[in-house]
């Protein structure tokens, strides 16, 4: 029995005439209107069904579902929404993609916080899931990339109306069955093969009853009602094995699966003809994949027992494949190699598709975040396009689902999937040699390469764990790929997106009122009165809070304000400024006395500065965008004093003529003398207005969130700025450079800074040009007629070295026999250049060469060792090193090495023929 089973008996489900009952495959509880019924409808339970058997009236297009859906909804009292990217972290900073359509409203509308743009509400939210990545294709069911469809609705209980951005019941568990029995029944669905199964949902510190709804095999729907949050003495315990209790929310939360219900619709073998019917023929064409009328056949049936293949459900895949293989009474290697070609070209369309949503949202490939996992995304795309023989190119196909998506910047998505190709390309260049040495030493180990390994191989190098294989394979070392990897690898990263959300608050501190933040009032004043509420004594200092404030605490980037705190006893410095709840902290060296009358007076050269490069970052990201591309956006920022950084996303490095084109944009509008505005509008409508590009810099809590207007340039922003753009005076950018992957960083300086900043530059030209004893103009051709002779010189050198090396190789020296082979032992007291190149010209006469120096003061050995020579000059090098002190080695064939004792140098080098000796015998 559930322990949640109470709240699964609905008085729907009772004027309905349903039953429950428990599956006796999957042990499940169900409601069904069929007496007769005896499984859940769940594979597997029970097959789809439904193939070449369609579950509704007529066949539907994923755009005519959608539409039959939402207006479906908002017949019924629903307002649509528009859809969210799928880069969640452009709005929350807990996760990173957007995985089903209540990510839209977390955490802000769900806790009450804020009010929904609507409610009840309808949308149909583009959604990634990367843990369902090693399922596309096999299942016939999953696609990484999808929408869900659903209504929501945002209740509080009476006695807590008073405290939430809601208020009241909009509707419930009872209400949300009865909608979905209507949609199906308006589709023509045979209500009586419905099942709705009781799985108890748990997620993010909160759970609920759910029912997932199942129909002909499929699953259509899940109907969560989120209601209760996790609580040590709670009086539920929920499959986490964590307790919980009731919330004064609950929360409808509802998702219908556009792909799925079309799929039904339609009765084809797989999800994928029914959603990318274009894209599958044309891959199928292009592949040279064709099927008899036997093997269509086959495929069909296999079809309808794909749901056993699912990852999450299954310890082993290729065992599950030999019992579906038994089911249809055919050899499950034939079978496999029926339907691997096509579980590639589903998985390359529903990829391309996820790609076209990630780039067509603005994601930028990168090394973390999501940049990583669309770099993981697209990898795997271009290894399955190569490994089934797709011969189209990669951007050509992504392109394809980005133009059925009707994205604008299609472009700009395309020049982002070549520029990747060529990185993967000189990454797996790099990589291979890697996968050689790690498959030889698991060789020699009689060891398989771990999971571990495989997945770190991927991470740092990007090669695909097939490749791994094959690599492997050649060295004579296994390697067992799980089923789930890519889904492991996934997981690994999308964890950095989960933020610490564990914060504790002093009593104290909790107890005061908000600050009274002055400095968005009037952000040229300097001065202020103000009463001391509290101060806090620290280790060093105090933290000092006032009823009102224009010093800017630390936040968005930029720094603090400084300044003083005077009363008619003391004056206190301000050394720095912070932000807890609403309560500003001002930390001094002293104490002004709780409940002084004070003044403060803010160091105002240091605020104007930071106002200069606040306002400067966001006309710097706006030209950036103006001239790079509308896909970028801001990776983080930091304001200072003398300069300021933008770290922009972006998928190449920034040139010089770009950052002479995007320094012109800027200085352009500061120019114009643009006024600078600010707002405080309702953020639902501002982010109607203007798109989640406003939350370049974080995303702000409340119902209401302030803007700056900076001419075209609209964001969400907490700090200070100028008031007119030629209050800036002047914009530099000083220096651009790759931060990581991805990400470019944009050094500048503003104001007084832009010049300090220019003067710093031409006093370094003008000392070059004294060293140089030329003109300032005349600098850079006479650097560039220097450089060319110091490399002319230095190719000389080599060349003398070169020389002087195949010399004293060609004179007469005294030689030792070595099992056959003349060895030379000799002192040359050179750098470490004049010996390797002896030693390489020694080896090439047929000699083994052993060369001693003690130049910069320390012994040093070079040892070279011709081919087929049985001597390893690692082991000798070794041996010659410890006899000074010291250590060295390398491979067989070339190693250096020395110690600190050079007094030695000669002894350890007339004992050189007897260490060689015994290293042969050895």
């Amino acid at each position: 029995m559930s322990e949640l089973e109470e709240e699964y008996r609905l008085e729907y489900f009772e004027e309905e005439g349903f039953y429950r009952k428990q599956c006796p495959v999957t042990d499940v509880w169900f409601w069904t209107r069929d007496p007769e019924r005896e499984t859940c409808g769940e594979p597997p339970a029970d097959d789809y069904s439904f193939i070449d058997n369609p579950g509704f009236d007529r066949e539907y297009t994923l755009e005519e579902m959608r539409e039959e859906f939402l207006s479906f909804f908002e017949e019924r009292g629903h307002e649509r929404i528009e859809p969210y990217p799928v880069a969640a972290n452009r709005w929350r900073d807990d996760v990173l993609l957007t995985q089903a359509s209540i990510y839209d409203f977390q955490p802000l509308v769900t806790s009450g916080q804020t009010p929904p743009p609507a409610n009840p509400l309808t949308i149909s939210q583009p959604c990634i899931r990367m843990q369902d990545i090693d399922n596309v294709g096999r299942t016939g069911r999953h696609t990484m990339a999808f929408e869900m469809m659903a209504h929501h609705a945002f209740n509080t209980r009476e006695d807590a109306e008073d405290k939430y951005a809601y208020e009241g019941e909009v509707y419930w568990k009872d209400e949300t069955v009865r909608y979905c029995d209507e949609f199906f029944a308006s589709m023509g669905a045979n209500l009586d093969e419905i099942t709705y199964i009781e799985d108890p949902w748990v997620g993010g510190g909160n759970a609920g009853p759910a029912i997932e709804v199942l129909y002909r095999g499929a699953e259509l729907a899940t109907l969560v009602f989120m209601s209760m949050e996790q609580d040590p003495e709670g009086d539920y315990e929920m499959k986490d094995g964590n307790r919980y209790s009731k919330m004064d929310t609950y929360i409808v939360d509802t998702g219908y699966g556009l792909e799925r219900w079309t799929w039904v619709s339609q009765g084809t073998p797989t999800v994928y003809e029914a959603v990318y019917p274009e894209m599958i023929e044309f891959l199928k064409e292009n592949a040279g994949i064709s099927l008899t009328d036997e093997e269509e056949e086959l495929v069909h049936r296999a079809a309808k027992l794909s749901g056993y293949l699912d990852i999450d459900e299954i310890d082993d895949l290729r065992g599950a494949r030999a019992d579906v293989a038994d089911e249809l009474g055919v050899d499950a290697e034939e079978l496999t190699d029926l339907l691997r070609p096509l579980e590639d070209i589903y998985a390359i369309a529903d990829h391309c598709r996820a790609l076209a949503y990630m780039f067509g949202d603005g994601i930028v490939p990168s090394n973390v975040g999501t940049g990583y996992l669309a770099r993981m995304v697209l990898r795997r795309t271009k290894r399955l396009v190569d490994s089934v023989g797709v011969d189209a190119p990669l951007d050509e196909l992504v392109d394809m689902q980005a133009a059925r998506l009707q994205y604008q910047n299609r472009d700009t998505i395309r020049d982002i999937v070549r520029t990747e190709e060529r990185k993967y390309r000189e990454t797996l260049e790099r990589g291979s040699r890697k996968v050689e040495q790690l498959a030889h030493e698991y060789a020699d180990r009689g060891e398989p390469i771990p999971t571990d390994t495989l997945i770190e191989l991927y991470d740092s190098h990007g090669i695909q764990p097939d490749m791994v294989r094959e690599i492997a394979a050649g060295q004579g070392a296994e390697v067992e790929v799980p089923d789930d990897f890519y889904s492991l690898v996934a997981e690994r990263h999308e964890d950095a997106g989960e933020a610490d959300t564990a914060t504790r608050r002093d009593e104290r501190l909790a107890n005061l009122p908000e600050t009274e933040k002055l400095y968005y009032e009037d952000q040229e004043r300097t001065e202020f009165e103000a009463v001391v509420l509290d101060v806090f004594e620290r280790e060093s200092g105090y933290d000092v809070v006032l009823d009102q404030t224009m010093f800017y605490p630390e936040g968005g980037g930029q720094p603090a304000d400084h300044g003083t705190l005077s009363s008619d006893d003391i004056t206190v410095e301000v050394e720095d400024v912070q932000v807890h709840d609403g309560v500003v902290l001002h930390r001094t060296d002293e104490d002004p006395g709780k409940g002084e009358f004070v003044r403060g007076q803010l160091d105002v050269d240091r605020r104007r500065r930071l106002m200069r490069h606040h306002t400067a970052t966001h006309i710097v990201g706006f030209a950036a965008r103006q001239v790079l591309g509308e896909h970028v956006r801001q990776a983080g920022a930091q304001k200072g004093t003398r300069r300021a950084r933008l770290d922009v996303r972006h998928y190449e490095r920034i040139t010089r003529d770009e950052v002479r084109e995007i320094e012109r944009v800027a200085n352009d509008l500061v120019t114009r003398n643009v006024k600078v505005k600010q707002e405080w509008p309702n953020r639902h409508e501002a982010e109607e207005k203007h798109g989640f590009d406003l939350y370049q810099g974080g995303i702000p809590p409340g119902k209401n969130i302030r803007l700056i207007h900076v001419a075209d340039d609209v964001q969400a922003c907490g700090g200070t700025h100028v008031t007119r753009t030629g209050d800036i005076g002047a914009i530099k950018i000083l220096s651009t450079e790759p931060v990581q992957d991805g990400v470019e960083r944009i050094s500048f300086a503003a104001g007084e800074a832009a010049i300090e900043a220019t003067q710093r530059t031409e006093d370094a030209l003008y000392a070059a040009a004294d060293v140089l004893d030329v003109s300032p103009p005349d600098v850079p051709d006479t650097a560039e007629r220097f450089f060319e002779e110091w490399k002319a010189r230095g190719k000389t050198i080599d060349r003398l070295k070169r020389e002087l090396a195949e010399a004293r190789a060609a004179a007469e020296s005294e030689e030792v026999d070595i099992g056959g082979t003349p060895a030379v032992v000799r002192r040359l007291d050179g750098d470490a250049d004049e010996l390797r190149a002896t030693a390489n010209a020694l080896v090439d006469s047929g000699k083994v060469a052993v060369l001693g120096s003690s130049a910069g003061g320390s012994a040093q050995f070079v040892v070279g060792v011709p081919d087929g020579v049985g001597l390893n000059a690692g082991e000798v090098v070794g041996e010659l090193a410890a006899k000074v002190g010291g250590g060295g080695g390398g491979p067989p064939d070339f190693a250096q090495g020395g110690g600190p004792d050079v007094e030695r140098l000669d002894e350890v080098l007339d004992e050189a023929p007897d260490v060689l000796r015994n290293v042969l015998d050895a």
